[in-house]
């Protein structure tokens, strides 16, 4: 039982610490740095041009879509890189393991095609 406590312990310091080094380091922070604000140093920073229009503009949800799939994707070949790295050794079980996820990306990939994410028409 004790052996269990332990490990408590040790996940609840690093949760400690882990909330409160942010929160000190920022703080520090705070104390340190000069704090002189004006209205220049307030307004918005538009790659060094005065902003122009309002801030609130509508985007197209297809622009999310997309990152949305590149994200997926994206993860897909960070799971795949380590799987490949390690064949070896994994074997036929970790090859089967890899077509089953690799075949549930391609039937997500299907879905969205079939619901036409990917074309791009004008409204």
């Amino acid at each position: 039982m004790e052996k269990y406590a332990n490990q408590y312990v040790i996940v609840t310091v690093f949760l400690v610490l882990g909330i409160a080094f942010p929160i000190v380091v920022l703080q520090i922070g705070k104390l340190l740095r000069p704090s002189k604000p004006n209205a220049e140093k307030e307004t918005t920073y538009e790659s060094g041009n005065e902003p122009v229009g309002d801030s609130q503009i509508r985007f197209n949800v297809r622009y999310y879509l997309y990152a949305l799939m590149f994200v997926v994707f994206d993860v897909e070949t960070v799971f795949l890189y380590p799987w490949a790295v390690a064949y070896k050794q994994l074997g036929l079980f970790a090859l089967f393991e890899m077509v089953v996820f690799v075949g549930l990306l391609l039937v997500g990939l299907l879905y969205a095609w079939r619901k036409k994410v990917f074309q791009w028409n004008s409204i």
